[in-house]
């Protein structure tokens, strides 16, 4: 089974690699340039180069450690950092807004987006960069959802927003892959070229709702707020007339490839939801319900069958251990269900789970007993926030390195027949 369990993981982002989920919906038309950002911008590169292996590109991946990068003509690679800003993603953010201000209007301008790109172009406004990463750093841990974050970030940015589409003249045809729930595509990497709904009013609630202090950036707010600033281009604005902004793979795409694995595999398989948000060991306590409900009273469904569930949880972190959201899972639903037997996995797709280098982590029936035996507080490594210490005692991290992907995450429950 843990061998079934990471093989439908894989199979799941197989079937939804980058290039797949772009090379349908690219234009007839050459580009006179091609933008591609975020953590699967070079899998949706590769799709537009096949395309058009003429037309120059600028490429911002994730930077990763001791990753070298192909030298590929007529374009530029710029890693940079995540899940905070560094100096190269000023650096990226500013090539790309000297790049496409020197289009003309009847020129078209390809940009492919995927997840990450938040933090991978930046053009401060308002604020340094020092400032903008520890504001990030104290939005992640703050237990922020990410529609939250990202309104603070559209409103200190001069690329996010829409405002890339407002900084060129030229047309533009923009594939976004996503990562959030509900695809909202203005919030996918900050949505640089879709129309912003989120206000500096919006800002400075989130600032006011996790008691983040920040005066400086609460003084541009109060700016943007009082009128003395420009608001993001809004839903309705001309500009977006000459901008198509179009969906062309999600969360829903990675559990649906997920699911068609499962019952391949002889089993019934459902998907839950793509959407689920909120705290991680909240959703840990909701799926630890339904297996009990399955199991005794064979309701919603019967087993055996396989749960599939994807969204972003959040963690508020409060204490000082290392993990992720999908760590964090993965040892709620174990705390929750203790000796219960179950087979899970919770992995992001784009295999980096919060600060540490696990994907995420895998629950066996023995998980409980095996903690005991070895004598480890579980719930204490939990109230520490420091499931990657747990996982790591136990032997059950899943580490794959990074994907090159990200559609989210993958949570997968194998409830089997209740014992007799």
């Amino acid at each position: 089974m843990r061998q079934q369990l990471i093989e439908s993981f894989y199979h799941a982002l197989n079937s939804t690699h980058p290039a797949r989920l772009t090379e349908p919906h690219l234009p007839q038309e050459a580009p006179a340039l091609i933008i591609a950002v975020g953590k699967a911008a070079m899998g949706m590169l590769e799709a537009a180069r096949q395309r058009f292996p003429q037309v120059p590109f600028i490429a911002v991946p994730k930077a990763e450690e001791g990753q070298t990068w192909p030298s590929l003509p007529n374009g530029r690679i710029l890693p940079a950092g995540h899940p905070v800003p560094d100096e190269r993603s000023v650096e990226a953010g500013g090539a790309i807004l000297q790049a496409v201000a020197g289009l003309k209007p009847e020129e078209l301008l390809l940009v492919l987006v995927s997840g990450g790109g938040s933090a991978l172009i930046e053009a401060p406004w308002g604020v340094g960069l020092s400032t903008l990463q520890a504001l990030n750093q104290a939005l992640l841990r703050s237990g922020a959802d990410i529609q939250e974050m990202n309104a603070v970030r559209k409103h200190l940015s001069a690329l996010k927003g829409g405002r890339l589409a407002a900084a060129t003249p030229a047309r533009i045809q923009a594939l976004y892959l996503s990562d959030v729930p509900g695809d909202d595509l203005s919030v996918v990497a900050s949505g640089p070229t879709v129309p912003d709904p989120s206000t500096f009013a919006d800002a400075l609630s989130v600032l006011d709702k996790y008691g983040l202090d920040f005066p400086e950036v609460r003084a541009h707010l109060q700016r943007g707020l009082g009128g003395e600033l420009p608001e993001s281009p809004k839903p309705g604005d001309p500009l977006f007339g000459r901008v198509e902004n179009r969906l062309v793979g999600s969360n829903l795409s990675l559990l649906r490839a997920a699911q068609r694995y499962w019952q391949q595999q002889g089993y019934r398989a459902v998907i839950l939801s793509d959407r689920f948000q909120g705290e991680a060991r909240e959703l840990a306590r909701f799926h630890a319900a339904l297996v009990e409900s399955i199991r005794q009273h064979k309701t919603p469904f019967e087993p055996p069958v396989v749960l599939l569930s994807g969204g972003e949880a959040s963690v508020t972190v409060r204490g000082q251990g290392r993990g992720g959201r999908n760590q964090e899972f993965a040892g709620w639903l174990g705390y929750y269900l203790r000796e219960r037997e179950i087979w899970a996995l919770a992995a992001d797709s784009d295999g980096i789970d919060g600060n540490t280098e696990a994907a995420g982590a895998i629950l066996t029936p023995q998980t409980w007993q095996r903690a005991r035996h070895l004598g480890l507080d579980f719930r204490g490594y939990l109230e520490n926030n420091d499931a990657h210490g747990l996982f790591t005692a136990l032997g059950d991290l899943f580490i794959t390195g990074a994907t090159a992907h990200n559609l989210n995450d993958y949570r997968a429950l194998v409830v089997e027949q209740s014992p007799a």
